[in-house]
């Protein structure tokens, strides 16, 4: 297998770290769900709230796929009714992070400063099984496993405001 391509392109892969994992069996919807609560955090962050989900003191918001899914009363004041605790996700994307930071002592960047800035999960094809039912048929008993990618970028330090001399630019343009 060749070199993993990534869905975004970086202006510059020195400054950037990147993780992905192909084909993993885990599920798809329950993994992009974890994926998108942890979207724009730094990588600290981020591994504090999966850790905090396997503990179960945090809850991950199910936000698309809702169906069957309950309503913990640890959502309340999240602005979301719906969540769930995946482990198995949250082993992976932990698991991914840990790549994320070795990549990124590689390149010299300080793990401690990255914002994950793309997070992606893609369904991948399913594998085939089958079960026996009674009656002798054969029904399919297929997984959901998905395709997983990370791209973490340095935070820059925010630039700071100017200081607003008289009256502001808008006022100015009115007149």
């Amino acid at each position: 297998m060749g070199k993993q391509k990534y869905t975004k392109e970086v202006e510059d892969p020195t400054k950037v770290a990147m993780a992905s994992g192909s084909n993993l069996r885990v599920h798809f919807k329950n993994t992009r769900e974890a994926a998108t609560a942890i979207k724009g955090l730094s990588l600290v962050k981020a591994r504090r709230f999966l850790e905090d989900v396997l503990e179960h003191k945090r809850v991950v918001p199910f936000r698309r796929f809702t169906g069957g899914i309950g309503r913990p009363a640890m959502m309340k004041g999240t602005g979301w009714s719906q969540g769930r605790w995946p482990a198995k996700s949250c082993n992976f994307l932990l698991d991914l992070i840990t790549n994320l930071e070795a990549t990124a002592e590689v390149k010299e960047l300080d793990p401690e400063h990255l914002v994950l800035k793309h997070v992606q999960v893609q369904r991948a094809p399913k594998y085939r099984r089958r079960t026996y039912r009674a009656h002798g048929r054969i029904n399919a008993y297929m997984c959901s496993p998905c395709h997983i990618q990370l791209i973490a970028t340095e935070d820059e330090a925010p630039v700071p405001k100017p200081a607003a001399a008289g009256k502001s630019s808008r006022a100015a343009i009115e007149k």
